[in-house]
């Protein structure tokens, strides 16, 4: 399936700082993106990020997300983050756009969905069923955590000194790109060879906290010091919903314990490059260089 430019392709999240990155890389390329978002003023934003039309609904209203499928050839979805009922929003989600006709659909799922104990990542793995089994194309991409994570909380590691996160700082994770990620979504919508593929998608590198302090220093030329803080320091400061603050806890735990491994091997095949660098990212922070969808 070589995408006809004459379709539409929806993007969930249209609007997000995640997975709005992934409207201006489908734009590039000449696809017409429907983004499915919650407000209007979302529906602004996605279309300054190069939609070409905007659908308003709610994952858990079927009804919108059946108006938004409509006439559509191809799908990325992205899952609504620490939702208790994110298995079941998904599955149905799929249920949907099997119906509707959908040719494709390109799931953002997580790295080692496996990990039974954490929703965030046991709840990944119904809706990567549900996909398999539709009969549907599909690709299922299984990310890491993001470098955007670190721009979200910039100005206060320029203005502290401190670099913390509410786990220990000599745990190892392995991380993205989204913007790497969004050039896969666009790979993975618009093209035939990632199709019917489960891919896990990491950059180069497995850092703990510390040294991407140190990577931080060298780029700023001052220095920047890894530190630890606690989980309830960490939602005073980051605001989490309500809902979200127990799996956030869990998974915060969990990767202090264990860490979060990774390979950038299967990323750096899928785009014929070298992923970008933690070290290049710091250096688009500093030049301000926009790294998050706005």
């Amino acid at each position: 399936m070589n995408f006809n430019t004459d379709k539409i392709a929806l993007v969930v999240g249209a609007a997000g700082h995640f997975a709005g990155l992934t409207v201006p890389a489908l734009h590039k390329r000449g696809i017409r993106v429907r983004g499915f978002v919650r407000t209007t003023d979302q529906g602004e934003v996605a279309l300054r990020n190069g939609a070409s039309e905007i659908a308003l609904g709610d994952l858990q209203d079927s009804q919108s997300v059946q108006t938004a499928l409509r006439g559509t050839e191809a799908v990325f979805y992205i899952a609504p983050q620490f939702s208790r009922n994110e298995a079941d929003i998904g599955v149905n989600f799929v249920k949907l756009c099997k119906e509707a006709g959908v040719h494709r659909i390109v799931f953002s799922s997580i790295l080692h969905p496996t990990i039974t104990s954490l929703q965030i990542h046991s709840a990944k793995g119904p809706v990567e069923a549900a996909i398999i089994e539709s009969g549907l194309e599909f690709v299922i991409l299984q990310l890491a955590m993001f470098y955007q994570d670190i721009s979200l909380s910039w100005p206060s590691i320029i203005q502290s000194g401190i670099f913390a996160e509410p786990f220990s700082p000599t745990a190892k994770l392995a991380r993205v790109d989204y913007r790497d990620v969004a050039d896969v979504v666009a790979i993975a919508l618009t093209e035939d060879r990632l199709t019917n593929g489960t891919f896990e998608l990491c950059a180069e590198g497995y850092y703990n906290r510390q040294d991407v302090a140190s990577i931080m220093s060298d780029c700023l030329g001052r220095q920047i010091k890894a530190d630890t803080v606690t989980f309830e320091e960490w939602v005073e400061l980051t605001k989490p919903k309500p809902d979200d603050i127990e799996p956030e806890s869990e998974m915060y735990a969990y990767y202090g314990k264990y860490g979060s491994p990774g390979n950038s091997f299967v990323l750096r095949s899928i785009l014929g490059r070298e992923p970008r660098t933690i070290k290049q990212f710091v250096c688009d922070l500093i030049d301000g260089v926009a790294t998050v969808a706005s």
